[in-house]
C-alpha cells in the first residue's frame, strides 16, 4: 500500500512539474521532435508484442491479420467503432475458417 501511494504522489509530482518548469528549462528543437517519435515507437511496439504473443508464444495468423486491417482502417481515418469491428471481424472471420 505504502509503494502505491509513493509512485501516486511521485507521478503526480512529475506531472505538476511539467508546467511549473516549462518556462526555466529550453529544451532543443531536436530533443522535442525525439520525444515525440518515441511516444510512437513505444506505442507500435506495445501494439505489435500484444498482437503477436498470446502468453509466452505466438499468437497465430489471425490477430495480426486483424490488427493490420484496424491500423489500415485507422490509417484511412475510418471512425473508431469501424476500426474496431473491422478488425475484431477479420480476426473471428479468419478463427472460424481454422486459422490460428
Amino acid at each position: 500500500m505504502t509503494a502505491i501511494v509513493a509512485l501516486a504522489a511521485l507521478t503526480y509530482g512529475m506531472r505538476l512539474a511539467g508546467p511549473l518548469l516549462r518556462g526555466r528549462m529550453v529544451v532543443p528543437p531536436t530533443a522535442e521532435r525525439l520525444f515525440a517519435d518515441s511516444a510512437t515507437v513505444l506505442l507500435i511496439a506495445l501494439a505489435a508484442t500484444s498482437a503477436l504473443t498470446a502468453g509466452h508464444g505466438f499468437a497465430g495468423w489471425a490477430r495480426p491479420a486483424g490488427v493490420l486491417v484496424g491500423g489500415l482502417l485507422a490509417a484511412r481515418r475510418a471512425p473508431f467503432p469501424v476500426v474496431v469491428i473491422g478488425a475484431a471481424a477479420v480476426t473471428a472471420l479468419l478463427r472460424r475458417a481454422g486459422v490460428p
